[in-house]
């Protein structure tokens, strides 16, 4: 988007006579429309930093707006400025009134490895499998505010049924650790605001003025807290797009637009449907296809950056073959326009297509980039160490107790721990307090009792210091006083045991950074760690083509983007025809179009083996919808007998001519 808005951009920005609902295309500059009504609050309205929030569903779609806001701000954002996520917005919420929803300050936050275990915990033996699926069913009942008593009552299966018996143990045993899991930074704020009018009024007198990026993504909790932060006076800007709404599966609710006009009949609607991102005949394409959808607001994009090239599909024999045809496509392409790889993204419905794709990418020493991938907080060296300060800054976080205690091994054994668990069962305590009680030296004999005791008192000595030395001095002294990296050494084979001791020290690093920044001591780091997402740990210039699935494509764009699988069964997903969900899935198809700026090539396969078996493949009909916008590559052509050995030599004798000018 260009420095000078356009005349609906300029609406949006200026509007402040009520609540305002921007319809934000694909490509139209929403995050340029926020931003700049942030800098028009502060600047021309004489609006106060601490009054506004920007809200967006990702880390790194803050970032972005808190970037552009300091770049329109003469450099740096102004202080007391809340721009962060939902879930950030809720920590922030629920620390300050910890005490009004039973917490202590410094409570635990769980995440999806954490409360599935708590669900196997309290699951029956015969159960235990099925604790993530469970956790998924108390996870949506929660997000959509339904508690356990009505939770009962509309469980309309098996796993339901079982779903509903263990949530309220499951909330319990949250509470026991004075933790929280994701669904609850919403949902408890919520609950706090509709029963305490003082609390809501305080909120409301903070945030005097809301903006909400990718609204169409909210679910019912998040609907609710805005509706409560907003009050009477329904200030706020909400920016969202319904053709872009495909997160329905993990709870977000597009009926959420259409409420607003019933719950703020005054509301504002402005369309952005200038595109600044693709050529024309993208645009049409997407256009025709989502065409098919009932509109909630209509709305058709349009640019003025050129007609473009056509949109290609191309019929493959198979997955291998399309991954084939896809990398000599990007090598040729890249060879004669002296591109870069990384203006080029292979985007797909599932994760399960990545693997022969990074396959055939490697085979031709094509460097590539994956997103969706294992993210760095999930690793297990990383969990551990988190585990440390989760119970640094709680004692009564039981999960992080017992990975502590046992990571890495002191003479600790199962035995140990669950006596001692049995023993702070009956006491109503946490281990950490249960372990320094006189009375349970009657259940471990004092060889058990001794290191338990031992690892107390070191924990007590941390935690005195945490609170007032710098967090990287702190943490290198934790990582030798446990002797960690000699026990990651034992555990693993040294190339491994490397990487995984360089994870740490970035973790590390990461951490004392944010210490120094944030003017925060390690204890109160730690609810940040919960929540963060640390940076792509590739380098921003790392030259290679992106692999996304089409849900974590969304909001970014390339200069050439290759669909793959674009099939009936796969896209549109046979589960959503099934369900009768085709909506959703042409919305996902109507993203994965517009992530392209100037070239769109779709292909899809015509023998796919799925559940073991080879099946024939018949082309998306969302290929049909996109009519004569689509060139279609005939079977004969594409299919032209290339043997796996003349694919690579092709792909080879490519490289190295972009090898000899490069």
């Amino acid at each position: 988007m260009s420095d000078r808005l356009n005349a609906p951009q300029r609406e949006a920005v200026r509007y402040l006579d009520g609540p305002c609902l921007v319809l934000a295309g694909a490509g139209s500059g929403k995050t340029g429309v926020i931003t700049r009504k942030i800098a028009y609050l502060l600047g021309e309205c004489g609006m106060n930093a601490g009054n506004v929030a920007a809200i967006t569903f990702t880390n790194k779609a803050a970032r972005e707006m808190q970037e552009r806001v300091a770049k329109l701000m003469g450099g740096r954002a102004p202080e007391g400025l809340t721009l962060c996520t939902f879930h950030a917005l809720g920590v922030r919420i629920v620390r300050a009134e910890a005490r009004h929803c039973g917490l202590k300050p410094q409570f635990s936050i769980l995440d999806a490895a954490d409360t599935a275990q708590i669900v196997a915990d309290v699951a029956p033996d015969a159960e235990k499998g099925l604790a993530k699926q469970i956790h998924w069913r108390i996870s949506a009942w929660k997000n959509a505010m339904i508690p356990p008593a009505e939770a009962a009552k509309l469980a309309d299966d098996e796993l339901g049924a079982l779903a509903a018996r263990l949530y309220p143990e499951y909330e319990r045993t949250l509470r026991a650790y004075h933790a929280v899991d994701f669904d609850d930074l919403i949902a408890l704020p919520v609950r706090l605001f509709e029963e305490n009018a003082e609390v809501r009024e305080r909120w409301q007198n903070r945030l005097r003025y809301l903006l909400i990026d990718e609204y169409q993504d909210t679910n019912r909790a998040q609907y609710r807290l805005l509706k409560l932060l907003t009050g009477v006076r329904g200030a706020f800007t909400a920016v969202g797009d319904d053709d872009q709404a495909i997160y329905g599966w993990r709870g977000a609710d597009v009926e959420n637009l259409r409420q607003l006009q019933v719950d703020f009949p005054a509301l504002k609607v402005v369309k952005l449907e200038q595109n600044y991102r693709s050529s024309r005949r993208i645009l049409e394409a997407a256009n025709r296809v989502i065409a098919h959808n009932d509109k909630m607001f209509d709305k058709r994009l349009w640019s003025d950056l050129g007609v473009g090239d056509p949109v290609a599909a191309t019929a493959c024999r198979s997955p291998e073959h399309e991954a084939e045809w896809v990398a000599m496509k990007i090598a040729a392409h890249k060879f004669q326009h002296r591109g870069r790889f990384s203006d080029y993204a292979i985007l797909y419905r599932g994760n399960h297509q990545a693997r022969v794709i990074e396959q055939r990418l490697r085979d031709q020493h094509i460097p590539y980039t994956l997103s969706g991938g294992q993210s760095f907080f999930e690793r297990a060296e990383i969990r551990d160490l988190v585990a440390w300060l989760r119970l640094l800054a709680n004692e009564d976080d039981d999960l992080a107790f017992i990975r502590a205690i046992t990571t890495p091994r002191r003479g600790i054994g199962a035995t140990t721990i669950e006596a001692l668990g049995h023993y702070a069962g009956r006491r109503h305590l946490s281990m950490f307090a249960a372990a320094s009680e006189e009375g349970v030296a009657a259940s471990l004999p004092a060889r058990q009792l001794e290191p338990v005791r031992q690892f107390v008192d070191f924990i007590r000595r941390t935690q005195a210091r945490a609170r007032h030395e710098p967090a990287s001095r702190l943490l290198d002294e934790l990582l030798n006083a446990i002797h960690y990296k000699a026990w990651l050494y034992s555990h693993h084979e040294n190339g491994d045991a490397d990487g995984k001791w360089r994870n740490v020290g970035d973790f590390v690093d990461w951490l004392a950074k944010r210490g120094d920044e944030d003017g925060k001591n390690l204890i109160e780091l730690v609810q940040t760690v919960a929540l963060a997402s640390m940076l792509d740990k590739q380098d921003a210039d790392f030259d290679g083509v992106q692999l996304a699935t089409l849900h974590a494509a969304k909001g970014l764009e390339y200069p050439h983007v290759f669909l793959v699988g674009v099939e009936e069964g796969l896209l549109p997903h046979q589960s959503s025809v099934d369900e009768g969900k085709i909506d959703e899935e042409r919305r996902l198809m109507y993203v994965g179009i517009t992530r392209a700026q100037r070239t769109l090539n779709l292909t899809w396969c015509e023998k796919r083996k799925m559940g073991g078996t080879m099946r024939v493949c018949e082309p998306s009909r969302f290929i049909a919808e996109m009519g004569d916008e689509v060139k279609v590559t005939g079977r004969e052509q594409s299919n032209a007998p290339v043997s796996r050995e003349e694919g690579k030599a092709r792909i080879a004798g490519l490289m190295a001519m972009l090898e000899g000018r490069g």
